[in-house]
């Protein structure tokens, strides 16, 4: 990293000294507004395009032009500092066939989105050699507000999207590597910025499909006063193909105001989403092999959970002589009871370990940001200053159950946390086809926690943290541009982690608090060209570093020690567009994700598990990380115009991964295939069918490898009701691959009018 900054340096101090030299003499620095003859029109049209043998010839220019769809508030468009930055629009995202709605989200390249258990918890993420787990180290944002959810229940950063309606979406824009100055926590591997539609034709659909799947979906926009106002709604059942069906039952809907354009204007949006659903949790997979359970059957048929989600936001974007500014505020009311049993009957060979958790907060935030156009002596130059803040009240619950009905209490606690980050950003054009973007941002986080029934893990943390940001981005030559950037970011923690001192299940076990932030460092160069016509194709290699941390479990309410990692990988994306009919994509992602340093506690607790090869087998010492994905690759074939025949094809897939550190369990390759086929009729009426799992491959959603005991096991007769086995050996229990498998072949038939 410092290797590229230093380049990155050495290449700003060089050009800026031929431009003195070229002036002989220093130059003045002031910061001005251009002269009112050359402001900028609100209404903007697509600047000319540049030559391709000379770099573009509007040099102040720093900003894209906005086209297509308004973006009511949202502010001028950024040109991209990475090669790895880039927005796709709603109608590329719709055309591909989901399982989800957070499935979307694929169209970032090297991203998987998938899922462990019911319908309405929230996805599981893997980008760039993270398992992302539900959401740390990607940051999620719709219509400006954070769906990472700061000290949840479930696991930090949790990000439900669940509720998102796809129909609604106008674009996604994808941000990856802690390189921006404006995006802060958990925004380490990535940055993704889902945008709403703020205007639509009348759209009525229904679908049908396989499982018990149905869905009711309907959205319609109008004119009032002088902006547009638009609904949306959906209600949703599904069963699946589990033994234990789903029974999810789903009802959602957005109501949202618009006025203005995206440099002038403001948006007010209201959503509400009510969600219930059983699941089937992964289960070992011995258990399916020995023919104790059916593939799709549920070691604990009682699990799943019920959740909702209220929030209410709005959003302003303002223009003047001297630039611009843009501002959002949001608040947010969401709760969660979710049941789950991940281990079996390790922890209760009479009744199971499912455990309850239980989630409900208010989220509220605001965020401003200032830009000036300007210059630095002769040198076109753009600075932005911004602040952020968020204030998270949560309620927070931890307990053993039996059939979700209640056993026993294993910590309850009340916490606030609030946050405000600052930050700077100043991009330089030095000539037409170099420019420099250098930032820094400052972040301060204070939280309260509130034990009920500990109070020697009640506490008052605090925390500050400085990010520094800088890019490079020369060209373009031949319709090429070359980019480099360097930074750092941060997460934070789970704050009871940071005040935690005992196990809430054994006051004598004292553990060691977690740092509240957490300090990533990372490097990216890359190329973009679009030299090839209809051809658009990137290349960007990265480096990630994260300090070392002691996480917090939300599944046990305690903390566990976690050692400095190192990812490194390369990214190549392409969309080739032949004909306006044809639309074909193509992405492969490899990296390479250590931890760094030995393990000694993993090491005394290899050496304890002795003579118990069903136990010990797995936990050796090693610095794999659990289910970090080497390989993955995607590939699509898009077909059609905007009546008559379309369809398509989708392949992803997610290479075999290590699932402990000793490389000794891996999980198999996913490779799945979606199809569309359909029919746009002249009068708006439009039928298609989805085919999800085209090939019906016999795979898993996801795998992992932990220890665990089911009835049949030999060792639950060796720790159960008389212990044999040594504690520690009981306490582990017998290594396994842990799955949850893949839904077979469905079929989705869906009527839609639009009018």
């Amino acid at each position: 990293m410092r290797s590229v900054l230093a380049f990155a340096t050495v290449m700003a101090l060089a050009a800026g000294y031929e431009h003195a030299r070229a002036q002989q003499q220093l130059p003045v620095i002031r910061v001005t507004p251009p002269p009112p003859s050359k402001k900028l029109p609100k209404a903007t049209t697509p600047a000319k395009k540049a030559s391709a043998a000379t770099p573009a010839a509007n040099a102040s220019a720093l900003t894209v032009p906005v086209s297509g769809a308004p973006n009511v508030g949202s502010g001028p468009m950024i040109a991209p500092n990475l090669a790895s930055q880039l927005t796709v629009p709603g109608d590329a995202l719709n055309a591909r066939p989901t399982t989800r709605p957070g499935e979307i989200l694929e169209a970032a390249p090297g991203l998987i989105v998938t899922q462990h258990s019911g319908e309405g918890k929230a996805n599981q993420y893997f980008l760039r050699g993270y398992n992302l787990d539900h959401g740390t180290d990607m940051a999620i944002f719709v219509d400006g507000m954070p769906i990472n959810m700061r000290t949840h229940a479930h696991g930090q950063g949790y990000a439900d999207l669940n509720w998102l309606m796809p129909e609604t979406v106008n674009s996604v824009a994808i941000r990856k590597g802690p390189y921006f100055a404006d995006e802060g926590d958990f925004g380490s591997a990535g940055n993704l910025h889902i945008g709403l539609l703020d205007a639509t034709k009348s759209v009525a659909q229904v679908t049908l499909g396989s499982f018990g799947y149905e869905r009711l979906f309907a959205m319609s926009s109008a004119k009032l006063g002088t902006g547009n106002v638009l609904a949306a709604a959906e209600v949703a059942t599904y069963n699946g193909p589990w033994i234990n069906p789903d029974e999810m039952r789903k009802l959602n809907g957005f109501l949202r105001y618009t006025q203005g354009t995206a440099l002038d204007g403001f948006s007010i949006t209201g959503m509400a989403y009510s969600n219930r659903w059983n699941s089937t949790d992964q289960v070992p997979e011995r258990a399916i092999t020995s023919g104790q359970l059916p593939r799709f059957g549920a070691e604990d048929p009682s699990d799943g959970g019920n959740t909702s989600r209220f929030s209410l936001s709005g959003r302003l974007a303002k223009s003047d002589d001297a630039g611009s500014w843009r501002a959002n505020a949001y608040v947010i009311q969401s709760s969660l009871d979710l049941f789950n049993d991940f281990t079996y009957f390790l922890n209760n060979p009479t009744l199971g370990d499912q455990f309850h958790q239980h989630d409900d907060r208010i989220v509220a935030g605001a965020n401003v940001a200032r830009t000036l156009k300007g210059s630095l002596g002769a040198i076109p130059a753009e600075v932005t200053v911004g602040v952020q803040s968020r204030y998270d009240a949560i309620n927070l619950g931890l307990t053993d159950t039996y059939q979700r009905a209640f056993l026993s209490n294993i910590r309850s606690d009340e916490v606030s946390e609030g946050s405000i980050g600052i930050y700077a950003e100043s991009t330089l054009r030095w000539s037409p086809w170099f420019r420099t973007t250098f930032g820094w941002r400052g972040d301060v986080y204070s939280a309260t926690v509130d034990s009920i029934y500990d109070v020697n893990n009640s506490g008052h943390v605090q925390a500050s943290i400085g990010s520094l940001k800088f890019s490079i981005v020369l060209g373009p030559f031949n319709k090429t541009e070359f980019f480099i950037g360097t930074g750092m970011g941060m997460h934070s923690n789970d704050a009871r982690g940071a005040t935690i001192t005992e196990a809430p299940t054994d006051p004598s076990t004292k553990l060691t608090p977690s740092p509240l932030l957490v300090r990533t460092e990372g490097a990216e160069v890359g190329v973009r060209s679009k030299a090839v016509a209809g051809l658009d194709t990137s290349i960007s290699l990265f480096i990630l570093n994260q300090a070392s941390e002691v996480v917090f479990r939300g599944d046990s309410g305690d903390t566990t020690a976690s050692r400095p990692s190192q990812r490194y990988g390369i990214e190549w994306t392409n969309t080739y567009r032949p004909a306006t009919s044809i639309t074909i994509d193509g992405d492969l992602a490899m990296s390479h994700a250590r931890f760094i340093g030995l393990d000694t506690a993993q090491a005394i607790g290899f050496t304890s598990l002795a003579g118990y090869p069903e136990a010990q087998i797995g936990n050796a010492p090693g610095n794999y990380i659990p289910n970090a994905p080497a390989i993955v690759a995607s590939a699509g074939l898009t077909l059609g115009e905007r009546t008559g025949w379309f369809g398509g094809l989708h392949w992803r897939y997610l290479g075999p991964t290590p699932l402990t550190e000793d490389n000794a369990f891996r999980s198999p390759a996913v490779s799945i295939v979606n199809g569309r086929a359909g029919y746009r009729f002249d009068n708006g009426w439009t039928v298609r069918l989805d085919a999800l799992n085209l090939l019906n491959a016999k795979t898993n959603q996801i795998t992992y490898a932990y220890g665990s005991l089911i009835r049949t096991d030999s060792l639950f007769n060796l720790c159960f009701p008389v212990q044999v086995a040594p504690a520690a050996v009981c306490q582990n229990g017998v290594m396994d691959h842990i799955l949850h498998p893949i839904e077979p072949l469905a079929l989705r038939l869906t009527l839609t009018a639009t009018f």
